[in-house]
């Protein structure tokens, strides 16, 4: 018996990755700019703003972030104040659409941003606190590892690798660069 060749691209092996951003913005408050999606993927719940790497155009990571910020939140930000602080890999993440494998660049907005909650095509734009995260309807992956993950490497970086094809979800951290802490601090 000869073991099955698979190539790149089978949909019955596997899923493409799909190259996205989801943006962190927070205003002076510290609150979080949320969108509550109304439309899949997710719809009704709450995720940053983000969306897919324009591959055609050779669009880098930092760049879509920055052009999803002014498409979703019509805010034009310096690419300076991008900050990448994670890396996510989801392998057969379940939507409505089927199951996907996503890689997603996480940035964070270096200082705060001013602007008012609307509605737009997506959903609605909105400011939440941080301890209000837990409370909200959120994706299962976003609440049992990437919040926990963006509360704790604030100030330095992580990449995780999130296997959602199985029964139960799994995770492994890949990397993880703490936060620096000046000397003498506890």
């Amino acid at each position: 018996m000869t073991a099955k060749h698979t190539t790149q691209g089978d949909p019955e092996e596997g899923h493409p990755y799909k190259i996205a951003v989801l943006c962190d913005l927070r205003d002076a408050d510290g609150r979080l700019l949320l969108l509550h999606r109304k439309k899949e993927p997710n719809r009704d719940l709450y995720s940053p703003i983000g969306g897919k790497l324009d591959t055609w155009r050779g669009e880098s990571p930092t760049q879509c972030a920055q052009r999803e910020i002014l498409e979703e939140a019509g805010i034009e930000i310096p690419i300076e104040r991008l900050r990448l602080l994670g890396m996510i890999s989801e392998n057969g993440y379940a939507s409505s659409e089927g199951r996907t494998n996503w890689l997603l660049f996480y940035f964070r907005v270096d200082g705060p941003v001013e602007l008012e909650p609307f509605e737009m095509r997506e959903g609605r734009l909105e400011w939440v606190e941080p301890e209000r995260i837990p409370t909200l309807p959120l994706p299962e992956t976003d609440r049992k590892i990437i919040w926990p993950l963006v509360e704790e490497y604030e100030g330095g970086f992580f990449a995780v690798h999130i296997d959602c094809e199985g029964e139960e979800m799994t995770w492994n951290i890949e990397q993880a660069i703490r936060p620096h802490t000046p000397s003498g601090s506890d």
